[in-house]
């Protein structure tokens, strides 16, 4: 009996031992991980992936080298503040909103509520954003009423923690500046300005290098200069990853403002594309790409970083004259720009790199959402999701395995911009439930030289096969009324059910 009990607790031992060692090991493979997120980057402005276009990115194209590639990957959204909203909760935008947080909106996000840095928090990672943010925060101000789109900066209270940002959604640390191109025009770190704003916007006797400055109006600091946002982020990105340890894995989420209006391209980077202004801004963003990657190689931590590559939507409009004056299509071989739901207005650049896990120079023709983001990490990371989080993600692990997926693998995937105004798409196909996936209306030389009609009001809805016709211009909605039937109930239970990942 001694010895039976001896070897009993001597197997638990054993047992407790070999849990403990492999918990650890779990522990202490984890990937770290980085979302390089860009701002109006276009499909067709990756040179990987438009190869006859004037712009080079090769940085970005090495990624796509050492990785993955997914050539029909999507943002939720055609704008940034409801894609970005979906990136980090794993939930379709239009579950919340549909609109961009203007100045001083208060937070998207919900009390206690999920997202994919606080379950990577949660998991054992160190977290960081660094960059745009352009979810909200719960600003305070010095009167009761408040015209918050034009707010002056004795309005503003700067000296207490401005709470409902970041930090309060599973980041460690945050820097940035909000958002570019929005009041306040200062740098945040964690809860506190760097430098109170304490003067309204003036930049009246500058203009950027292409475009307007799009700037709303708001309060700044003294001397504030568009031109030193980019850099300083990219400072603070590289003493980042810097400080971290390769015993604890880390996530960052560096959110980039370029190439976003205002386009203001360092002078080095001047002269760099043959697509003007916005095409050097670009190659400025690729050089950021660049400086990321070798950050972690002097850090050591290459080997074992996810390093995640898209951006929030399409184009801006200057996209058709960028046609026009350097025969750049930034969209590609698609059809529309940004707030369009036609696939140029969501359909983005999306590369994953994982070394020793995902094959060199691989690519996958699965259509994926920024959605699936949160799956796929928390299969990586152990987590396993709960029935009300991350409702809209799948995981694309064994995408990145190589492994092929059936066609259920994600039967519908959504896009939205306008309320009311959606895009499923199931396969090859792609159904509009409007007469027109046009936000932003196209030139009258572009429709004609790219043989676009001009949309019919009386157009009950639009269906069409993006692999054949990935331009949509052949509308097929009345030859396939099954196929329509299908896709707008699949639409349908998406909207109502409030969840299209399957249990």
């Amino acid at each position: 009996m001694y010895k039976f009990i001896k070897s009993i607790s001597f197997l638990s031992l054993f047992l407790i031992i070999s849990c403990t060692i492999s918990f650890a090991r779990k522990k202490k493979e984890l990937p770290n991980i980085v979302i390089i997120y860009a701002d109006d980057m276009g499909y067709g402005d990756v040179s990987y992936q438009n190869p006859n276009g004037k712009i080079h990115t090769p940085n970005i194209d090495n990624l796509a080298k050492n990785g993955m590639v997914f050539p029909d990957a999507h943002s939720s959204s055609g704008i940034c503040t409801p894609s970005r909203f979906a990136l980090l909760t794993g939930q379709y935008h239009w579950r919340r909103t549909h609109k961009i947080v203007n100045s001083f909106g208060p937070s998207l996000f919900k009390e206690n509520e999920f997202t994919l840095p606080k379950m990577l928090q949660g998991s054992g990672y160190t977290t960081a954003c660094i960059g745009k943010w352009h979810l909200g925060w719960d600003w305070q101000f010095n009167k009761e009423k408040i015209n918050r789109r034009n707010c002056a900066p004795e309005d503003l209270v700067t000296d207490q923690d401005i709470n409902g940002g970041p930090t309060d959604q599973g980041f460690d640390y945050y820097f940035g500046d909000g958002t570019i191109n929005f009041p306040p025009y200062a740098f945040i770190e964690n809860k506190r300005f760097v430098e109170a704003p304490t003067v309204p916007l003036h930049l009246k006797d500058s203009r950027p290098l292409e475009g307007s400055w799009e700037f709303r109006p708001g309060p700044m600091v003294k001397g504030w200069d568009p031109y030193k946002v980019l850099p300083t982020l990219t400072s603070k990105m590289e003493a980042f990853i810097k400080r971290q340890k390769k015993d604890k894995p880390f996530f960052l989420y560096l959110a980039l403002p370029c190439p976003h209006a205002p386009i203001i391209p360092n002078e080095q980077f001047r002269g760099k594309s043959k697509a003007g202004a916005y095409g050097d801004f670009v190659v400025q963003t690729d050089d950021v790409v660049g400086r990321v990657n070798r950050a972690l190689s002097r850090a050591g931590l290459d080997k074992n970083t996810i390093v995640i590559f898209t951006a929030d939507n399409g184009p801006e409009r200057y996209a058709y004259n960028r046609i026009r004056n350097f025969n750049h299509r930034s969209m590609g071989n698609l059809r529309g720009l940004k707030r369009d739901t036609w696939e140029g207005g969501h359909r983005v650049p999306f590369v994953i790199k994982w070394p020793k896990h995902i094959k060199k120079g691989s690519s996958s023709d699965q259509v994926i959402s920024q959605v699936d983001i949160t799956s796929t990490l928390a299969n990586i990371v152990g987590y396993t999701l709960k029935r009300d989080e991350a409702v809209d993600s799948y995981d694309l692990e064994p995408l990145l395995s190589g492994k092929k997926m059936n066609t259920t693998f994600r039967r519908g995937t959504v896009q939205n911009t306008k309320k009311n105004r959606y895009a499923i798409r199931v396969g090859d196909w792609v159904y509009i439930d409007s007469f027109s996936g046009e936000h932003t209306t196209a030139p009258a030389w572009y429709n004609k030289k790219e043989h676009y009609s001009v949309p019919d009001k009386s157009c009950k809805g639009m269906l069409f096969n993006v692999k054949e016709d990935p331009q949509e211009r052949v509308n097929l909605y009345s030859e396939y009324p099954e196929k329509v039937r299908m896709m707008k109930s699949m639409l349908t239970k998406y909207r109502k059910e409030g969840r299209s990942r399957d249990i």
